[in-house]
C-alpha cells in the first residue's frame, strides 16, 4: 500500500463478528487489524457486541426507526472505506446476529453497504473453517452492493490456530492471509485513490455494458 505523506491513511473497520468472549474469530479480526495498521491503514477494530439491536420487525422499524446499535455500525460503515468481517459458521450458514445486522443496516438511506469493499474471513473449530458460511454471507452483502473481495480466508481448527502472542501458528497460513490482506488494501486504495477510473461491477450476463454500477437493490 502506497505510503506518499500526500495522503491520508485507509479506513478499514475491522469488525469481529461474534458475541462469545474469547471467540476466534475475535483474534483473527484482531490479527488482521494489526497487519493493516502495520501497512499503514487506519483501523477501527469493533465486535458485534458493540452493536446491540433487536431481531429486525417491520412494525418495530415503523414506531421507534432504526435501532441506536444499528445506526451506530452505519455510522462506522461510512467512516470507512472498507471493511472486514470475521464471522463465525452456524449450521454451515451465516449466524442469525450478523444476517440481523446486515438486515437492520441495510434500512438506512443512503445505503452503506453500496460500493464499500469487503474482506471476508471466518475462524472455526471445523475442518473447513468456516467457509461455508462465509458463501452464504457472501449473498445479502453483494446484493446490497457491497464489492466482496474474491479471496476469502478460513482458518480451520481455529481453537488450537493461534500462538500466545496472536499470530497464526501455521507459518505458511500466517504468510498467506498477509499477503491476502495486503493485496485487498492494494485493490482499496486503486478504488479510494484513483477516483478517475470508472468502476464497474455486473453481476449478470443481461448487464448493459455501458452501466456504470448495476442497479440491483442497493439504492
Amino acid at each position: 500500500m502506497a505510503t506518499d505523506a500526500h495522503l491520508s491513511p485507509l479506513r478499514v473497520l475491522v469488525l469481529g463478528a461474534s458475541l462469545r468472549s474469547g471467540s476466534t474469530n475475535s483474534r483473527l479480526a484482531a490479527l488482521v487489524g494489526r497487519m493493516m495498521g502495520e501497512a499503514g491503514a487506519d483501523v477501527d477494530l469493533a465486535a458485534m457486541r458493540d452493536f446491540d439491536m433487536p431481531l429486525y420487525d417491520g412494525d418495530l422499524e415503523a414506531a421507534n426507526g432504526v435501532p441506536d446499535g444499528a445506526l451506530a455500525l452505519r455510522d462506522r460503515l461510512e467512516r470507512s472505506d472498507a471493511f472486514v468481517l470475521s464471522s463465525p459458521e452456524y449450521n454451515a450458514s451465516v449466524p442469525g446476529v450478523v444476517k440481523n445486522a446486515i438486515d437492520w443496516v441495510s434500512r438506512v438511506r443512503p445505503q452503506p453497504f453500496k460500493t464499500k469493499h469487503a474482506l471476508l474471513l471466518s475462524a472455526s473449530p471445523s475442518l473447513v473453517g468456516g467457509n461455508r458460511g462465509l458463501w452464504a454471507l457472501r449473498v445479502p452483502l453483494e446484493h446490497l452492493g457491497t464489492r466482496v473481495y474474491p479471496d476469502m480466508f478460513s482458518l480451520a481448527a481455529a481453537h488450537k490456530g493461534f500462538t500466545d502472542d496472536g499470530q497464526l501458528a501455521d507459518s505458511g497460513l500466517h504468510q498467506r492471509l498477509g499477503e491476502t490482506v495486503s493485496a485487498f488494501l492494494s485493490l482499496v486504495e486503486a478504488d479510494a485513490r484513483y477516483g478517475c477510473l470508472q468502476r464497474r461491477w455486473y453481476e449478470f450476463l443481461g448487464d448493459r455494458t455501458e452501466a456504470s454500477v448495476t442497479q440491483r437493490a442497493e439504492d
